[in-house]
């Protein structure tokens, strides 16, 4: 249902209607409902309305709760009606995209559908590097599933870090870490199941970091000099459009995977301490 997600589809009007719903949706959520807080939104702002032409941005977050996107949002000052700067993110098949209705939905929401274990070449990736050439804005969920438990931020999965190296130019990528969510839309509130609507009276609050810098012709070499150290096991990735091959790429994925963990569990640290001040 990839024509669903076009913007000339139906003239626009169906993303208009769908970002509009979903918008207030997010602002009674988190603006009338419960007390959200955003810290540096600032910097969140000025590169979702007025980054360089042609740059795009991947935000990258923890996943408290599967309301954290739209929620998160809908903070005040957000522009979170405008279709045109709403952000694309990457979304479970398996739960957003279970029948015809919500897969139309999602689409036209600017929801990518991602198999979870389906790797970082399945096909919809390809559909989110496709966003990053025209220079949109893409939020992923890095750690690839929702996780309640206050603890650090697990193990990043591959699939971002690969879109960064193969966008034709460089993302600016954010870090954001949020709190709270996870008692809004706690995963087992009764019988070990979510509440059917959001919780209310609840505190939100969204840590926004700084753009996270990313050497990669340096750090391009350096996989590429550590991947003929060491034996990686081949599952057939095609080499990147500058010639990594796919020992390469995993050293290079996991090193730029660990350079943003670092940035968000440095943030959540900072959250943390906050929190307690």
């Amino acid at each position: 249902m990839e024509w669903a997600a076009r913007a000339e589809h139906l003239g626009g009007i169906p993303r208009k209607v769908v970002i509009s719903a979903v918008g207030a949706f997010a602002k009674t959520v988190a603006s009338l409902l419960n007390n959200t807080s955003v810290h540096n939104a600032d910097t969140l702002l000025r590169l979702v309305r007025s980054r360089p032409p042609g740059v795009p941005l991947i935000t990258v977050s923890n996943h408290m709760s599967t309301l954290d996107d739209p929620v998160m949002w809908g903070f005040k000052g957000f522009p979170i009606f405008d279709a045109k700067l709403a952000r694309w993110v990457l979304a479970a098949e398996d739960i957003c995209f279970k029948n015809a209705v919500y897969s139309y939905i999602f689409r036209v929401g600017k929801c990518i559908p991602i198999t979870r274990g389906g790797g970082i070449y399945q096909e919809h990736m390809n559909e989110a590097l496709e966003r990053l050439n025209d220079g949109e804005w893409l939020h992923t969920f890095p750690e690839g599933k929702v996780c309640q438990e206050d603890e650090p931020i697990r193990r990043l999965k591959w699939g971002t870090a690969s879109l960064i190296v193969r966008a034709p130019i460089t993302p600016i990528v954010l870090p954001i870490v949020h709190h709270g969510f996870h008692e809004v839309m706690p995963e087992k509130f009764m019988f070990g199941r979510r509440p059917p609507i959001p919780l209310c009276n609840k505190k939100i609050n969204i840590f926004v970091g700084d753009p996270i810098e990313f050497d990669l012709p340096a750090m391009s070499q350096m996989a590429i000099a550590q991947s003929r150290k060491e034996p990686f096991p081949s599952i057939g990735w095609p080499s990147t459009s500058d010639g990594l091959d796919e020992a390469a790429q995993r050293c290079l994925y996991t090193k730029i995977s660990e350079q943003i963990h670092a940035a968000m569990e440095k943030l959540r640290c900072f959250g943390k301490s906050f929190l307690k001040s």
